[in-house]
């Protein structure tokens, strides 16, 4: 069965498909200045390496294979990556994650780890993008996840193509691409690839929701779709979050206390709709936690959206609708309404446990 641009959802990239998807991030004239390849070693990162030599890159290029050492065959894999690349062409770094592991959400450590080292050899190498080969399969897979996990609209919206990357651009051409299309195109152009068995462990969340996205699909589930659904809600939270902006700046007083607070008006804030007063107070705690950050105290953790819903939508607003006072901690922040204006503060210290007042 064909897609709706016309292909199979096993037939490979073309050398023209190929160029396409990836010559508006390192073709000539191409914004960036360069850019470090992600490349594990798995059919997805190979293609992308493989496409991007057959497209002839306008910017510099190195490839970069993460060692995370947790498999034994993982070294020698990432120097067949190595090899690969010099046939093709490219500069190559093996980047090891050394160091103690977690013995918890070990592959969500793992991720955090290899995006830093990513980002560190780019800054060393001076170019300003880095490139993953993340899939359609994975888009829907993500989605799923954050399904499970209880996530709002922001969770839902997955992966975007581009993202900040501590002071760089992520960038995912390939977001778009059934995986087998890759797997495709990798036996077509004879580059070797290996298959981690971490993918089909059933230990990890997101293997075993893998394996749920053929049942999904039979009943009209699809990855596409799922990846159609992630665009809208990123479209839809965009503009969400432009009108939160714009309602921050008008719902922000000046604060009659001095400074150490921020303060806004509460009637404005009570009549907006919900999902704008929400995110208002978000981006107010995030502004807060930012300017504690430049003075030199340490930020708090973003409140959970669970909390937040429950405070801001249950409490908050409620009580600066009825003018009656309300004070509330989030995020190591006190919300305080009352006089119809809303305080964000830094919350008093917790009084250790067994400690009472006389």
């Amino acid at each position: 069965m064909s897609r709706p641009d016309g292909s199979s959802p096993d037939e490979p990239l073309g050398p023209a498909e190929g160029a396409a998807l990836l010559k508006p991030w390192i073709g000539r004239g191409a914004a960036y200045r360069g850019a470090v390849l992600a490349v594990s070693g798995g059919p997805d990162s190979t293609a992308l390496m493989g496409c991007a030599a057959l497209c002839g890159a306008g910017i510099p290029l190195v490839v970069a294979t993460v060692d995370h050492g947790l498999r034994p065959a993982s070294a020698a894999e990432a120097e067949e990556v190595a090899g690969l690349a010099a046939r093709l062409g490219f500069a190559h770094r093996v980047l090891a994650w050394t160091g103690p592991k977690p013995p918890a959400r070990l592959q969500e450590a793992a991720r955090a780890a290899r995006y830093r080292l990513l980002a560190d050899l780019a800054r060393e190498a001076g170019v300003d993008l880095v490139l993953t080969a993340h899939t359609l399969d994975d888009q829907a897979e993500t989605v799923l996840m954050r399904l499970c996990a209880g996530s709002g609209p922001a969770g839902l919206a997955g992966m975007a193509p581009a993202r900040a990357l501590d002071g760089l651009t992520l960038g995912r051409p390939f977001l778009g691409i059934p995986k087998a299309r890759l797997v495709a195109t990798c036996e077509d152009q004879g580059w070797p690839f290996v298959r981690d068995p971490s993918n089909i462990d059933p230990r990890f969340g997101r293997a075993r929701l893998r394996r749920l996205l053929p049942l999904l699909a039979e009943e009209g589930l699809t990855a596409e779709r799922l990846a159609r659904l992630a665009a809208r809600l990123r479209r839809d939270e965009a503009a969400l979050g432009d009108a939160a902006e714009a309602a921050l700046s008008d719902l922000r007083r000046s604060d009659p206390g001095g400074e150490g607070r921020l303060v806004l008006d509460g009637t404005g804030l009570a009549a907006l709709p919900e999902a704008v007063a929400l995110r208002s107070v978000a981006l107010a705690v995030v502004a807060f936690q930012g300017d504690a950050g430049r003075q030199g105290e340490a930020p708090a953790y973003p409140p959970r959206l669970e909390r937040l819903e429950r405070i801001v939508l249950g409490e908050i607003l409620p009580a600066l609708r009825q003018g009656l006072p309300c004070r509330r901690t989030v995020a190591g922040l006190l919300l305080a309404a009352g006089g119809g204006r809303l305080t964000l503060s830094p919350a008093p210290p917790r009084r250790p446990p067994g400690l009472h007042s006389t």
